[in-house]
């Protein structure tokens, strides 16, 4: 685990030099500090407040079974895809030129955030399965 907890570490410090590098051929970090600014906003002002009362209303509505774990990291990771599509969900209408944002982001998007309720009910339904069988043994 501590290998892995390495690897990890590395390969976070490698990516934010990557980032880091990619900040330099920046020319104005007027847009690029707005976008973090948002970005912070976003997070503190809404996804956070958000998944931290969903596990309160989990926790004080008595469900139990480890449900609350689940579901808070799958809002949490849900925001945040959601957070990185924004620029895209949100662009003005039609292009003069079809070759800029082509793709049909919204409907990947709902893709991705399908995966994400997919993984979720996988995991749990794994635990309730795993939870009976340790009961009827």
């Amino acid at each position: 685990m501590k290998a892995m907890r390495a690897l990890a570490g590395v390969a976070g410090v490698v990516l934010m030099g990557v980032g880091a590098s990619l900040l330099l051929d920046v020319r104005d970090l007027t847009g690029v500090l707005v976008w973090l600014g948002g970005a912070v906003v976003l997070h503190d002002g809404l996804i956070a407040p958000l998944v931290l009362l969903v596990g309160l209303v989990l926790v004080r509505g008595g469900v139990r079974g480890g449900v609350h774990g689940p579901v808070r990291g799958a809002l949490t990771v849900a925001g945040a895809l959601t957070v990185v599509a924004l620029p895209v969900l949100l662009r003005p209408g039609p292009r003069a030129n079809s070759s800029v944002l082509p793709l049909d982001y919204w409907g990947n998007w709902l893709v991705a955030v399908g995966g994400v309720v997919m993984v979720t009910a996988v995991v749990l339904a794994a635990r309730w399965f795993r939870r009976g069988r340790r009961g009827a043994a």
